[in-house]
């Protein structure tokens, strides 16, 4: 089967699509993965053939206009406030992307689209092409449950009629911000007749539900009872190190010079002052005693002049780095989130905006780590009191070490495409 995997975003949103590549391919499929162009050498490096798409949406987020957006979309009021601020500027883009998606697929030919919620044009060429389509996620923000609200909105305590009612809420505010470019899409495009009014992103055209993959783990957020039969959680697909990768003899001496430090990384979103962010970090390291490990990197924290006790790291694979540190501290994308945890590390979380604040609480209230700090209200005392927690509260480390015994013995990947093989017929090239 030729399968075309189709996703959008920084790391976290393509590495576990590529580990999902790769299990495909091991289990004899065909695979295209179409992303970012700046993905291309990541993608081709694992094996897997790439289907390209523009850089521009990344581009966009990693300028000033971008970050400030991105800094203050935390909640749904700072989420509409991000989709209005940017919205003029990413529409464009947006039907760029739809465009390199289509011809990208047109090319790879596939039998079966697995598609990230963000590059939304996927169930739609599908259909154009008459070939099957799932959603695949690394978090549970689209499927309605009366269990739990949308992870944008309060978690207040009202009862399933109000959970239910978030996510109606989200998928016409998603709908009021790209329909209008899914439509045009169709028609100029792909050469379909317009989509109902009544349709929405959990359905084909004709109404029937689209299959769902939820790429994480239940041990870490539970698989609502009310959630329908199509829609599955797998465990999370992870992508582990090269075994013959080795580490600098820098980072080899700094490992071994002393007790295991922190890790501390904030990914792509280190904000405007990513410099200030690094001051606080290495004063909060210091105030709670213990040695670290700063990660820098594309729009990561930057580190210079660092104490002996602080080592910056430019980079190194999460699954061979955290077996070797004491806690780690992150800003809570679901790829950091689930890398900590299988390690069995406590982690604090600082989030930004999305879904970093819904794994930081899940985090607390799993007893694997401090409750999250947002990072508007990150400053030295704080995060070094959660450090020192982390790091020395002995009931929180044999929670989070509980807790990675646990998600070491699923096999998200393995999961998934059990469930795609049984899903989808397979068409014989």
């Amino acid at each position: 089967m030729r399968v075309f995997i189709l996703t959008l975003g920084s790391r976290g949103d393509v590495q576990p699509y590529v580990a999902l590549g790769k299990g495909l391919q091991a289990a004899d499929h065909d695979v295209t993965v179409c992303t970012s162009a700046s993905f291309e050498p990541f993608i081709v490096e694992h094996g897997l053939a790439y289907g390209y798409m523009s850089d521009d949406i990344l581009r966009l987020i990693d300028t000033d206009a971008g970050r400030d957006a991105m800094e203050n979309s935390d909640g749904v009021v700072g989420w509409i406030k991000t989709a209005v601020s940017l919205a003029q500027q990413v529409k464009p883009l947006q039907r760029q992307m739809l465009n390199d998606s289509w011809y990208a697929a047109q090319a790879a030919q596939p039998d079966l689209i697995i598609y990230h919620p963000k590059a939304f044009g996927g169930s739609h060429i599908a259909e154009k092409l008459g070939i099957p389509a799932m959603l695949a996620i690394p978090l549970p923000v689209f499927v309605p449950t009366g269990e739990f609200p949308n992870i944008v909105f309060p978690n207040w305590k009202l009862g399933s009629g109000y959970n239910r009612l978030t996510y109606t809420l989200a998928l016409k505010g998603a709908r009021a911000q790209y329909g209008k470019l899914v439509q045009a899409f169709r028609q100029e495009t792909l050469g379909l007749p317009p989509q109902p009014r009544t349709a929405d992103d959990l359905h084909f055209t004709n109404g029937d539900p689209i299959p769902v993959l939820h790429g994480y783990s239940r041990h870490v957020a539970p698989h609502p009872a009310d959630w329908p039969s199509h829609v599955h959680t797998t465990g999370y697909w992870f992508l582990d190190h090269a075994t013959d990768w080795q580490p600098s003899p820098d980072l080899q001496a700094f490992l071994a010079a002393g007790e295991p430090p922190v890790y501390v990384g904030f990914g792509s979103m280190a904000g405007r002052n990513p410099a200030k962010v690094t001051q606080l970090v290495v004063a909060a390291l210091q105030k709670a005693g213990v040695r670290g490990l700063i990660a820098t990197g594309w729009g990561g924290l930057k580190a210079n002049d660092l104490p002996e006790t602080i080592f910056k790291l430019e980079q190194a694979p999460h699954d061979w780095l955290f077996e070797r540190v004491t806690a780690v501290v992150h800003h809570g994308g679901a790829g950091t989130t689930a890398a900590g945890l299988r390690a069995g590390k406590p982690t604090v979380i600082c989030p930004f905006f999305g879904d970093q604040p819904f794994w930081g609480q899940r985090v607390a209230l799993l007893g694997a780590g401090s409750a999250p700090i947002p990072q508007k209200k990150l400053t030295v005392e704080n995060l070094a009191v959660a450090v020192q927690t982390a790091v020395n509260n002995a009931a929180m480390r044999q929670q989070a070490a509980a807790l990675g015994h646990q998600i070491r013995q699923e096999d998200g990947v393995g999961n998934a495409i059990a469930i795609i093989e049984r899903s989808v017929p397979i068409r014989l090239s």
